[in-house]
């Protein structure tokens, strides 16, 4: 998006009125939000590529008119969503779905295939153990912090950690999907040695 563009896009979601960002902040943060009720693995990039596309369509058009812009961008949102549905890549992978290739691809017969996914799963686990004691130690408590609980006392824990660390709710996710990218790369290739 060009400074240009982003501007228009900060005046059509301002309506007339200065907010000096707040607006677009506020949308973004709730199509980020959307994408995340939605199970989308990256609901920041998704946020991000339906304002790109308003941006671009302000751009194209001059304006949007025919309706309000949280309405439009969540017109827009609906369309992304649909396509990241059609997308082979937005399949998250598991600890326990990564593959092991220590094990070769014929294994004995009496070697028991229940036997052989506790060994790869207790595997997984000593490497993610030892990833995470690499971290250091205030990524280490953000991302044990992040996915600590489930459903509604997740969002509540996930609120007061970026109250506690001064930021705001997106941006713990973003550093959460960071530290979760590093964790994976390092699982991954500790399974792979």
């Amino acid at each position: 998006m060009t400074p240009g563009a982003f501007r228009r896009l900060l005046a059509w979601l301002d309506e007339g009125r200065d907010s000096s960002g707040e607006n677009y902040l506020e949308t973004r943060r709730r199509l980020v939000s959307y994408f995340d009720r939605k199970n989308c693995l990256q609901p920041d990039e998704l946020a991000d590529e339906t304002l790109n596309r308003v941006a671009r369509r302000i751009e194209e058009e001059g304006a949007i008119t025919g309706a309000v812009p949280a309405q439009y961008c969540y017109i827009v949102a609906k369309y992304v969503f649909l396509e990241y549905q059609r997308r082979s890549d937005r399949t998250q992978v598991s600890l326990d779905e990564l593959t092991n290739p220590r094990h070769p691809a014929s294994i004995p017969a009496e070697v028991s295939a229940a036997t052989e996914a506790a060994e790869a799963r207790e595997n997984r686990l000593d490497c993610l153990e030892r990833c995470l004691q690499n971290l250091d130690a205030d990524n280490r408590e953000l991302i044990m912090q992040y996915y600590r609980g489930e459903q509604r006392v997740k969002i509540e824990n996930r609120r007061a950690l970026a109250a506690r660390l001064g930021i705001t709710t997106n941006a713990l996710g973003i550093r959460a999907c960071r530290v979760r990218d590093k964790l994976e790369a390092c699982v991954n290739k500790c399974t792979e040695t």
